[in-house]
C-alpha cells in the first residue's frame, strides 16, 4: 500500500486574508453595517473588475481577438442587445464583419535539438506492429500559402478599432478573408502589387488617410507563422461546429451529461493541435471532457453555512481559496484568490466612462441575468499576467459573483471517492473503439457544416477524412530478478504482483528496533498490523521484531509528535503511525517532524484500511514492501547491460504553502543494477534558473557515486520531467550547459562521461491505437512508435509501457535534447523502458522510468506537507515512498 497520500491538494492557500470578522452571516443576510467610507473598486479596467462581458462580434475576429483581446463570444442566454461593457468603449469600426482583428504574436519555434550524428532516429529491435494515431494529414493544394503585408498609415493613426474601418473600406481589393491586427495583415492571395497604396476617409470628419500594404513574407505551409495562424482559424471552426472555448480547449454544452447524484455535469469535447511533424503538416485530435458542478458557488456557501455557523467564514476561505470557478455567461475560468466579505452585488464600480453602475443592475444589462441574492460576499480572483497585458497593465483583483459561479474539476476528497470516480470513468474512460469512432464523426461533421468547412476552403486547406495509419514495434518482456529465482510477466500485462508471492526480495532490512504510534481507540488495529507483518515478513526476507509502542490518549497532532519524540532514540530504524482519519494538517506535521526536525522513515497507515480483515494480508504486504524501500532495501532488478551508468530522474512540482515557489526533486542511481538512489531536493521561487540548483545537486550526486563505487560513472543519463511548453529551450541553453560544467570538477577537469539528457513528457495530445484489420484496440505495453508522428528537428520517440483495463492507454514522449552517449536509437529505447519496471511502489511498468517517478514522489512529499528541504540523513534511502 502506498504510503497515506496528502490530501487536499492546493488548499494550502486556503487560509483568510486579513482577520475574519466575528458574526459570519449566512450567505443573503444583510451585513451589520456598510462601510461606505471604503474606496470603491473599480471593474473593467478599473481596481478590481468584474468579470468581463462579451464582445458582439461574431465572426473570425471573435475568435482571434479572443486569445488577446480577451473578448468572449456572447452566452446562449443573452439577449441580442447588451449594455457596453464596463471596460474601455471598442473604438469606431470593432464591431463589423471584419474577419479578423487580433494581435498575432511571433510564433515560437522549437528548438532543433537532434543530434548531427542522429542520422537515422528510428529503431530495428522487436515485433513489428500496424496501428493508427490520432492524427490526420493536411493535404497539399495549390495555393496553399499565407501572405503577410505591413500595413502603414500616413497621417498615423493611434486607434487599431479606426484601423480596421479604415483597412476595411478597401475590401473589394483586399477581400473579406483576412487575418488582420492593426499592422500586420495575412491573406490567402496575393496582391498584385508587392507594394500597394490606397486612400481611405476618416469616418469622423472625412479627412484622407493614405494606406500602404507592403508584401513582407510569404509563408510557406511548414512555416511556424503559418501554423500558429491555421491554429487560431480551426479555433473558429470549431466555434461553427456550436462548440464552446473553456480555457483553451473546446467542449460541446449541447452533448452535455449530468451525473446527478453526484451533483456534477460533464461536457465533451476535443483538444487540438496543428503541427509539422515528421513528414507532413498534420492535425492531432483528441476527446476531452470538462467536469463542472450543477451547483453554484452559492449553493455551496449555503451548505458550509448549515453545517456550521461558527466557523462558516474560516471554511468557506479554506474550501474556496486555491478552487478554479467557471462564470457560464461567458465560460471563462478563474482561481478563487480570497472572499471580499465587505462587498456585495448592490456595491457600484466606475466604467472606463467614469460612470457608476452597481452589479446587480451590470449584469441584468450586459447578460440580462437576475441576481436573487443581493446581499451575497464576492469571490476576489488575481489577474494573469497576460489578464494584465490585456488590461494594459491594470492588475487590481477581479471580483465575482458567488451565484454566477460554478466550480471546476474534482476535490481531492472527490477524487478519493470510489464511487464518484467510478461513475465518471464510463463516460471520461473512452475505449479506442469509440474514441476513433469519435474522432471520425468529428471529421465528418467538420467537412458537412457548410459554415466550418467555408473557413478552411477561403485559405486554401484541407484535411483527410481518416485518421493516419503507422508502423510500430512491440519490445519484448523484460526478466524480472528476485533474490533467489527470475521470472517474465505475460506478454501484454506487465504485472508481476502474483510472482512475487513468497519470493525473497533482492535485499532485505529485518526490523528490530521500530516505533508504532497509535490511539487507544486503534490499538486493536495496530497489534493486527504487527502480527500480519510477522507473517508476510519472513518469506520475503524480513524479520519484524516487536516494536516499541506508544498508545496516545486522544488524536491531537500535538500528541502525535509529543509521542513519537518521547520514544524516538538515535537507533530507532523506523516510526508507524497508524492515523485514525486522514487529516492533512496532521499528516503533515508528522512527515515534516520525521523528515526535518528528526530525520527517521516514516510510515502513516490510516485505521480505516486495517479495519477490513479479509484485506489486511495485501494490505499489510504492500506495507512491508514499503518499509523495506524505506530502510534501504531492494525488491526486484533487471538485467542492465550497460556497466558504470548513472541514471538520474529530475521532476518539479509546486509549493502549496508559498504562491511562486516550486519544489525540484534530482534523484540519481548510485549500483549498477540501477536499484539504489541517492535523492536531493530544493527549492526555488519563480524565475529562478533550476540550472543554478542542479549544478550542486549533480555535483553531490557525482561524489556520492564515487564514495559508494570508488569510480565515476562512465555515462550518465538524465530523465529531465517538468518541462513545460516553450520550456525546452531553457533545458537545452542553460540546464544542460550548466550540468556539463559540472564535470570539470572533477579529475582536474578531465572527467568527460559519456551524457545524455532525455526530456518526459506525459501531457500530450497523442494516442495510438492497435489496428487489426479494422478492429481497434489499445497497443500492448513495450509498444515503441519513432516515425510519422515525431518530428524532424528532434530525437524523440514514444512508449506505451502500461497496459489498462479501461479506456485508452496514454503513450509517453522522450526527446533526447542531447546525446553524447553513442547509443543506438535501440539501446536508448530499450534502456528507457526497462527503467520503466523499476518503481517499487508498484509490482508493474508505470509510464515514466522509474528514477522520474522517484523524482515526482519527493516533489510531491516536499511541496504538499515539508515545504522545507529534507535531511540529509535520509537522502540514501526512498523515505518518501
Amino acid at each position: 500500500m502506498a504510503d497515506k497520500a496528502p490530501i487536499a491538494r492546493g488548499r494550502a492557500r486556503g487560509r483568510s486574508r486579513g482577520a475574519i470578522p466575528p458574526e459570519p452571516r449566512r450567505p443573503g443576510e444583510a451585513p451589520a453595517q456598510a462601510d461606505t467610507t471604503q474606496e470603491e473598486q473599480r471593474v473593467g479596467r478599473g481596481r478590481g473588475r468584474a468579470a468581463p462581458p462579451p464582445s458582439e462580434q461574431a465572426t473570425l475576429e471573435a475568435s482571434v481577438q479572443k486569445l488577446v483581446a480577451m473578448t468572449i463570444a456572447p452566452p446562449p442566454q443573452a439577449p441580442p442587445q447588451k449594455a457596453p461593457p464596463p471596460q474601455a468603449q471598442p473604438m469606431a469600426g470593432q464591431k463589423g464583419p471584419e474577419p479578423q482583428s487580433k494581435r498575432v504574436r511571433g510564433p515560437t519555434r522549437d528548438p532543433h535539438t537532434r543530434p548531427d550524428h542522429m542520422k537515422d532516429k528510428t529503431g530495428t529491435s522487436g515485433q513489428p506492429i500496424a496501428l493508427l494515431a490520432n492524427y490526420v494529414n493536411m493535404k497539399s493544394r495549390p495555393n496553399s500559402a499565407m501572405y503577410q503585408y505591413n500595413v502603414g498609415y500616413s497621417p498615423p493613426v493611434e486607434s487599431r478599432g479606426l484601423r480596421f474601418l479604415l483597412l476595411r473600406q478597401q475590401e473589394e481589393i483586399v477581400g473579406k478573408v483576412r487575418i488582420f491586427d492593426g499592422m500586420l495583415l495575412y491573406l490567402p492571395k496575393r496582391l498584385v502589387q508587392d507594394v500597394s497604396e490606397f486612400v481611405s476617409l476618416h469616418p469622423n470628419d472625412q479627412s484622407v488617410v493614405k494606406l500602404t500594404v507592403t508584401l513582407t513574407n510569404e509563408l510557406a505551409p511548414t512555416d511556424p507563422a503559418f501554423l500558429q495562424l491555421l491554429n487560431i482559424l480551426f479555433r473558429n471552426v470549431l466555434r461553427k461546429l456550436k462548440m464552446k472555448q473553456i480555457n483553451r480547449n473546446y467542449f460541446n454544452p449541447a452533448l452535455a451529461i449530468k451525473v446527478p447524484q453526484h451533483r456534477l455535469e460533464l461536457w465533451p469535447g476535443f483538444i487540438t493541435s496543428i503541427l509539422q511533424y515528421e513528414r507532413s503538416v498534420m492535425l492531432g485530435l483528441d476527446i476531452s471532457h470538462k467536469i463542472l458542478r450543477m451547483d453554484t458557488v452559492y449553493d455551496f456557501l449555503n451548505d458550509l453555512y448549515s453545517e456550521d455557523r461558527s466557523r462558516f467564514r474560516e471554511m468557506a476561505t479554506k474550501r474556496l481559496v486555491g478552487e478554479i470557478v467557471l462564470t457560464r455567461y461567458n465560460n471563462k475560468t478563474y482561481r478563487v484568490d480570497d472572499i471580499d466579505w465587505s462587498k456585495t452585488p448592490q456595491d457600484t464600480f466606475s466604467t472606463s466612462t467614469g460612470e457608476k453602475i452597481s452589479f446587480l443592475d451590470y449584469y441584468k444589462k450586459a447578460y440580462d441575468l437576475t441576481i436573487q441574492d443581493p446581499a451575497q460576499p464576492l469571490l476576489v480572483s488575481q489577474p494573469k499576467a497576460r489578464d494584465i497585458r490585456a488590461r494594459k497593465g491594470d492588475a487590481s483583483p477581479i471580483l465575482l459573483i458567488p451565484e454566477l459561479c460554478t466550480r471546476t474539476g474534482l476535490s481531492e476528497e472527490a477524487r478519493a471517492d470510489f464511487r464518484i470516480m467510478k461513475d465518471l470513468a464510463n463516460y471520461t474512460k473512452v475505449d479506442p473503439s469509440e474514441r476513433t469512432k469519435t474522432i471520425r464523426n468529428f471529421l465528418g461533421q467538420m467537412k458537412s457544416v457548410p459554415e466550418a468547412q467555408e473557413i478552411l476552403t477561403n485559405w486554401n486547406v484541407e484535411f483527410d477524412k481518416d485518421l493516419i495509419g503507422l508502423n510500430g514495434r512491440v519490445l519484448p518482456p523484460e526478466k524480472i530478478l528476485m533474490g533467489n529465482t527470475s521470472f517474465s510477466y505475460r506478454p501484454g500485462e506487465p504485472d508481476w504482483s502474483r510472482e512475487m508471492r513468497g519470493c525473497p526480495l533482492i535485499s532485505s532490512v529485518n526490523h528490530q528496533n521500530y516505533l508504532m504510534v497509535f490511539t487507544n481507540r486503534d490499538a486493536d488495529k495496530a497489534q493486527d498490523l504487527f502480527q500480519t507483518l510477522t507473517r508476510v515478513g519472513p518469506p520475503m526476507g524480513m524479520r519484524f521484531d516487536e516494536p516499541q509502542l506508544a498508545e496516545l490518549p486522544n488524536d491531537r497532532t500535538q500528541t502525535f509528535l509529543q509521542g513519537i519524540e518521547r520514544q524516538l532514540t538515535p537507533e530507532t530504524q523506523m516510526v508507524i503511525v497508524v492515523l485514525p482519519t486522514d487529516r492533512k494538517d496532521r499528516y503533515d506535521a508528522i512527515k515534516k517532524f520525521c523528515c526535518v526536525d528528526h530525520p527517521v522513515p516514516s510510515q502513516c497507515v490510516t485505521a480505516r484500511v486495517l479495519s477490513k480483515k479479509q484485506g489486511l494480508m495485501s494490505v499489510a504486504t504492500k506495507i512491508a514492501l514499503q518499509l523495506d524501500c524505506k530502510l534501504g532495501g531492494e525488491l526486484w532488478a533487471l538485467e542492465i547491460p550497460m556497466k558504470n551508468v548513472m541514471v538520474i530522474g529530475i521532476d518539479a512540482y509546486h509549493d502549496t504553502a508559498t504562491r511562486g515557489r516550486s519544489v525540484c526533486g534530482f534523484i540519481a542511481s548510485t549500483n549498477a543494477s540501477l536499484t539504489r538512489y541517492y535523492s536531493q531536493c530544493f527549492l526555488q521561487h519563480t524565475g529562478q534558473e533550476l540550472a543554478d540548483n542542479l549544478k550542486v545537486a549533480m555535483a553531490k550526486a557525482l561524489q556520492k557515486y564515487h564514495q559508494i563505487n570508488h569510480v565515476l560513472p562512465d555515462r550518465i543519463i538524465v530523465y529531465r520531467d517538468g518541462v513545460g511548453d516553450g520550456q525546452l529551450s531553457m533545458v537545452v541553453d542553460y540546464e544542460v550547459p550548466q550540468m556539463m560544467d559540472t564535470f570539470k570538477q572533477f579529475s582536474s577537469g578531465g572527467y568527460v562521461p559519456k551524457f545524455s539528457v532525455v526530456v518526459v513528457t506525459k501531457r500530450i495530445i497523442t494516442r495510438i491505437f492497435l489496428n487489426q484489420r479494422g478492429q481497434i484496440s489499445n497497443p500492448p505495453p513495450g509498444t515503441v512508435v519513432d516515425t510519422e508522428i515525431t518530428k524532424p528537428q528532434w530525437y524523440d520517440f514514444f512508449i506505451v509501457s502500461q497496459s489498462v483495463r479501461q479506456g485508452s492507454v496514454a503513450p509517453t514522449h522522450f526527446n533526447v535534447v542531447y546525446d553524447t552517449s553513442g547509443l543506438k536509437p535501440d539501446h536508448m529505447q530499450r534502456l528507457t523502458y526497462k527503467m520503466c519496471h523499476l518503481y517499487y511502489n508498484w509490482q508493474g511498468t508505470v509510464r515514466v522510468p522509474a528514477p522520474c517517478q522517484y523524482a515526482h514522489k519527493l516533489a510531491y512529499l516536499v511541496g504538499e506537507s515539508i515545504h522545507r528541504e529534507p535531511d540529509e540523513d535520509l537522502a540514501d534511502r526512498l523515505y518518501f515512498l
